[in-house]
């Protein structure tokens, strides 16, 4: 209520600032103000007064709602900005506390990065070791068995050699009729047996 006072204050004022101007406006030259003119001024007071009247009666409550709801939305709007100035300082806060926190943070983290490196490191290794000595063992036996299998082949070489010698010197020495009596005596030693 209080603005549409002040509203139809100041609307009175410039009207008597206007009737003012009026008055001592004029034609040039011509300096008085006749009666007619007085009339007509009048008239567009009374007019303009009526329409202000008009203006407050059917809508005054309705531009007064409105500037007041207007001031009451202002009001409203910087409770609001407040609030959330005071929201953004909080997380401004817990930002900066969170950056203070992140080196020890990083400082865990690559501690615990270490420490796992370690761990495993120490598993690779000692996997390294027992396929090393797995793979010496098997190294071991396999040179051994391929040993055993040359001499084996040695051995048999050589007993061929030896059977094939024995055979060339039983020839040369063993004549037919040792042949035929050898042939004998084992026979008889056979068929006795």
């Amino acid at each position: 209520m209080k603005v549409a006072r002040h509203t139809v204050l100041s609307l009175i004022g410039v009207l008597a600032f206007a009737a003012v101007a009026y008055a001592s406006g004029g034609e040039a030259g011509n300096h008085g103000i006749d009666a007619a003119t007085w009339k007509n001024f009048g008239f567009r007071i009374v007019n303009f007064i009526i329409f202000i009247f008009l203006i407050y009666k059917f809508g005054g409550a309705k531009i007064a709602a409105f500037f007041g709801g207007r001031r009451a939305q202002i009001r409203k709007d910087l409770e609001d900005l407040e609030v959330r100035q005071v929201e953004a300082e909080k997380k401004l806060k817990d930002v900066e506390a969170g950056i203070r926190n992140l080196e020890q943070e990083k400082a865990a983290i690559l501690a615990e990065a270490k420490t796992q490196g370690e761990a495993i490191k120490a598993s690779i290794i000692e996997k390294a070791q027992k396929d090393a000595a797995t793979m010496q063992l098997q190294a071991k036996t396999s040179a051994e068995n391929e040993a055993r299998a040359a001499f084996d082949r040695v051995r048999g070489e050589i007993a061929d050699q030896v059977i094939e010698q024995a055979t060339k010197i039983v020839r040369e020495k063993l004549t037919e009729k040792d042949h035929e009596r050898l042939v004998d005596e084992y026979l008889t030693k056979v068929v006795l047996n």
